[in-house]
């Protein structure tokens, strides 16, 4: 058992679903103290010992899920559910992700990947005591007319030491623990492939006669939006009769899955009104965008239930100049604009 004061719901497929709270909760603790991090609810057994065992490591965890939920609520603001948080309850999204939805999958994914992102930076920046930056890999000329050099962001450290937390919690056989690892497991390597090339010239002058260039992990927020991709495009899965193999609604099986896309188990609840089992806000009183194409657009995000439009008035710049060197000077000016609001 992971957890005394956890209990086991059995829902579709009698697939067991934990519903206690979860390390995602460290997101809440705005000290980032390490006792503080390693006392929150939710963490199982080996999660406390490592987050005791490795303090420096367990603080770049609670700043990755702050990050990841940050995040997680800017790529679906304007979704159905927009990954909204109740601080009241101690399950951080609330009930909707008892279910293995692919709201449930987004979340696994980004936060992984959160994590990931924020020991890789804390390693470059010399914040880990064990962490060394990784200058084995790329070295010598590049095609491209620049060196290979420096020191890399130690990525493996990051994966190692995120996989390390955050599977421990998946102690089960059954499809839904197996879905959670994939999700880990694929999305913390979504930061790996945004790594990108940072270059420093070289020269007389800094005439860049040459240039020497080590990889360093890219803005979240552009491990975000791939995210939000494999999202819209995530694979519904079900168990096969043997109730150890996961396949495809289509019949595929795992290895023919593609590995990189996101897996969930059962469709997402109606997310238009509220309701206390599933627990949806409902998007009653949400902001929306007569002409948005796609999410946002006030036709969808309402459900068909009209809205509301209201005038209010907005700061912008204007009348800006530009003073040498190297400033804009803008005046502060009042518009109104109309805002639209779900009914």
């Amino acid at each position: 058992m992971q957890n005394s004061t956890c209990f086991y719901a059995v829902f579709l497929l009698s697939f067991p679903l934990l519903s206690c709270s979860h390390w995602w909760f460290m997101s809440q603790v705005r000290d980032f103290d390490a006792k503080v991090m390693c006392s929150v609810a939710g963490l199982v057994k080996e999660q406390r010992q490592f987050c005791e065992g490795s303090p420096d490591i367990a603080i770049s965890v609670g700043k990755g899920a702050q990050l990841s939920v940050a995040e997680c609520q800017k790529q679906l603001k304007m979704e159905l559910w927009n990954c909204s948080t109740i601080s009241r309850d101690v399950r951080l999204f609330g009930k909707v992700l008892l279910k293995a939805s692919r709201e449930t999958a987004f979340v696994y994914a980004i936060t992984s990947s959160g994590v990931v992102h924020e020991i890789t930076k804390a390693c470059a920046r010399g914040l880990l005591r064990e962490c060394v930056c990784n200058n084995t890999q790329h070295q010598g000329r590049n095609g491209r007319g620049f060196h290979w050099g420096g020191c890399n962001d130690n990525i493996e450290y990051g994966l190692k030491y995120a996989s390390e937390f955050i599977d421990s919690r998946e102690k089960e056989q059954d499809a839904r623990a197996k879905i959670n690892l994939h999700n880990n497991f694929v999305r913390r390597h979504a930061v790996k492939i945004h790594m990108r090339p940072v270059c420093k010239c070289h020269g007389i002058s800094a005439s860049c006669t040459y240039r020497t260039c080590y990889r360093m992990v890219g803005p979240f927020g552009v491990v975000g939006a791939y995210l939000r991709g494999k999202y819209y495009n995530a694979v519904k899965v079900t168990i096969h009769q043997s109730e150890n193999q996961l396949v495809a609604v289509d019949g595929k099986n795992t290895e023919e899955l593609l590995k990189d896309d996101l897996w969930f188990l059962v469709e997402s609840p109606d997310y238009c009104v509220p309701n206390s089992i599933t627990g949806s806000l409902g998007t009653t009183g949400r902001r929306c965008y007569k002409t948005a194409p796609g999410p946002g657009n006030c036709r969808i995000l309402c459900c068909g239930r009209g809205y509301n439009t209201f005038q209010v008035p907005e700061s912008y710049n204007c009348t800006c100049t530009f003073q040498w060197c190297c400033r804009v000077n803008c005046k502060t000016c009042e518009r109104v604009v109309n805002k639209h609001v779900c009914r």
